[in-house]
């Protein structure tokens, strides 16, 4: 019968209640007056009937309006049971005015056991019903997982009252406050961090709930490692900003960050020099819809440009950034701030200087780029065309149109690289260096930096689906390490980086200390409550397969290319002097790498890449696609190196 009542839709349980709590008040009036007289036979006239029905009528209406009907019994907390308890009393209130303007001949404290009376009968079969339900709930559950959570703040405790009705029991608090260990939250006991091993196996726990608030990254990177040899599954709660903005709720429990692993304390941005080359200037993003081209446009319009141009190839890519700057646009108060999406290549120059000289430009971050090695690596003319000439042809608009200041995005695998990808991030930089040696229009700064946390093809949502499928985690190389940025981060010093530049400047950002790869992968399945399956431990959860390395990719990663380095205002953001080019030598070696492009002449353009002062050391073969499939059916080498195509 319950379950079926249960099963009513909203607007008729909402009518049923409406019901109930009329013939409760009125129940309430009456067993309150027999208390108060001592009697079940009260004499009840004309004035009582109409003073208990203008309150029965004036409470249903505070009722409603203070949405106790929109209440969902399952999830009523302590806060909705205060909202009775007002009710009540305002309807005890109300009841003792209307008796005295009707003239009804009801004691005068006939209201205050009226109020506690009501409080029973409108309270108590609501607090009876939710304990019904949970109590079922908790039946077609089963079991319920036991869980810790680590942080016994407020949002601790908000996150243990959540999971009430859910698959989950909170079994205890763990604080390193020494001033909350001992004492009791929502009924659960606070630990002291030194007794989370033994709850574990005491209860055998599987899950810990990080609920640590505006603790520094520092101190939550040590906490999520000290957790990892517990090998049980470690979550976390959206960021508080989130949770105070309503982006997200206290019970959407989500994966540990690999920022909560890398431990790396951010660095308060400076605000003059975010401000510099962006505040009500006219700024222009190509790569607008990419990994760092979308994080520099959600930075950028916090700085309140003119106006901002984004440029993209991808017309999928651009709709969605556009639409989620549309939004942020919206929330920021910034009506005025005109975004202009649009679609395009890099590689056609004369349509990016008719959009920087239409909209007058005056500062350009370029972001446009193909950055993923093995790919680049298998489509070696597509990779040079996009990195290098689009770089070019960009470059040039830019000095023609006018514009300030030119950014271009680079890479640590520009660096002694050993793939085509690198070799041409190289080369681009080679190129804005012989540019700003030739004009005094625009300023050339590049910024140079590792892989960032997130970004398409980033190896960490990699491992988290190979894990959630139940492995193989593939790593390349069990000695390969990597430099890791977050992409905020790597925006805003891009932004101040620009803003330092005087021409030619090759800016490296510190990336803070290598991370192992393999080593990350373990921390992410024993993070996941699982084991490594190996050797010494056949029976583990997940195996960690060594792929070999890709082709052009290198175990290590390096961000300068000599030891000519100077320091800058930012204490992250480093000055490098490398070696450059005459504009002349490098128009001379661009017009070549056009022409070898032109004719899908692979091997030349990699020896180009080696003739520029690019430090390139490629594989022993060619490893574009194409030429490799020509060669085959040819059943021919391609024509070698000319120096002049």
């Amino acid at each position: 019968m319950l379950e079926n009542l249960l099963d009513l839709p909203r607007t008729t349980k909402r009518i049923i209640s409406l019901i109930y709590d009329a013939i409760a008040l009125a129940c309430a009036f009456y067993f309150a007056t027999c208390m108060r007289l001592g009697t079940f036979d009260i004499p009840i006239t004309r004035n009582e009937i109409t003073a208990i029905s203008i309150t029965i009528a004036i409470t249903l209406g505070l009722f409603i309006r203070m949405g106790m009907y929109r209440a969902i019994l399952r999830y009523m907390s302590a806060q909705a049971m205060l909202t009775i308890v007002a009710c009540v009393a305002m309807s005890g209130l109300i009841l003792a005015t209307t008796s005295f303007f009707t003239f009804s001949k009801v004691p005068r404290s006939v209201p205050f056991i009226y109020i506690t009376t009501a409080l029973l009968l409108i309270g108590g079969p609501r607090m009876l019903i939710r304990g019904i339900i949970i109590m079922l709930d908790h039946q077609g559950l089963g079991a319920r997982q036991p869980v810790i959570v680590y942080g016994a703040s407020h949002t601790g405790h908000q996150l243990a009252l959540a999971l009430q009705s859910s698959h989950f029991k909170v079994i205890a608090f763990v604080d390193e406050d020494p001033a909350m260990q001992g004492r009791l939250l929502a009924n659960v006991r606070v630990y002291s961090p030194s007794m989370i091993e033994s709850l574990v196996r005491k209860h055998k726990v599987q899950k810990v709930l990080l609920a640590l608030d505006d603790t520094p990254v520092s101190r939550r990177a040590a906490i999520v490692e000290s957790l990892e040899s517990l090998q049980v599954e470690v979550q976390t709660l959206p960021a508080f900003s989130d949770l105070v903005s309503g982006k997200a709720r206290i019970e959407h429990i989500r994966d540990v960050d690999i920022e909560d692993l890398l431990g790396r304390e951010p660095i308060a941005p400076n605000p003059d020099l975010m401000h510099a080359c962006i505040e009500n200037k006219m700024v222009m993003v190509t790569g607008a819809g990419g990994s760092i081209g979308s994080e520099l446009c959600r930075q950028i319009i916090r700085q309140k440009p003119a106006a901002l141009i984004l440029f993209e190839l991808n017309e999928y890519s651009l709709y969605r950034i556009e639409q989620e700057l549309q939004k942020e646009l919206v929330s920021l108060k910034l009506p005025g701030l005109k975004l202009v999406p649009l679609i395009g290549s890099v590689q056609n120059g004369a349509r990016l200087e008719s959009i920087m000289r239409t909209y007058e430009v005056q500062t350009v971050y370029h972001a446009a780029a193909y950055k993923h090695v093995p790919l680049v690596e298998h489509n070696i003319v597509e990779g040079v065309r996009n990195n290098v000439l689009g770089t070019w042809h960009c470059a040039e608009a830019a000095v023609k149109a006018g514009v300030e200041s030119f950014v271009l995005i680079s890479t640590d695998k520009a660096v002694r690289p050993t793939n085509i990808m690198g070799a041409s991030k190289r080369m681009a930089e080679l190129v804005l260096q012989g540019l700003s040696q030739s004009q005094e229009v625009t300023r050339f700064t590049m910024v140079r930096f590792g892989n960032v946390l997130g970004s398409s093809g980033s190896v960490i949502p990699l491992f988290r689906q190979q894990i959630k499928n139940g492995g193989p985690v593939t790593v390349t190389h069990p000695e390969i390490i990597r430099y890791f940025m977050t992409i905020p981060e790597a925006a805003e010093l891009v932004i101040q980086a620009g803003a330092m530049g005087r021409g030619g400047d090759v800016f490296v950002l510190d990336m803070g200390e290598p991370v192992r790869i393999e080593d990350l992968a373990r921390k992410m399945i024993h993070l996941s409550g699982l084991s490594v399956k190996d050797a010494q431990h056949p029976d583990g959860d997940i195996a960690i397969e060594y792929t070999g390395l890709r082709p052009g990719e290198k175990l290590y990663e390096e961000l300068l290319i000599g030891d000519k380095v100077s320091g800058t205002d930012h204490p992250r953001i480093m000055r490098a002097e490398e070696q450059r080019l005459g504009w002349d030598e490098t128009q001379q070696l661009l017009t070549k790498l056009e022409s070898a492009c032109n004719h899908y002449l692979c091997d030349l353009v990699q020896e180009l890449l080696m003739q520029a002062p690019t430090g390139y050391q490629p594989p022993e073969s060619l490893n574009d696609a194409v030429w490799l499939g020509s060669q085959k059916n040819s059943g021919a080498k391609l024509r070698l190196i000319s120096n002049n195509p």
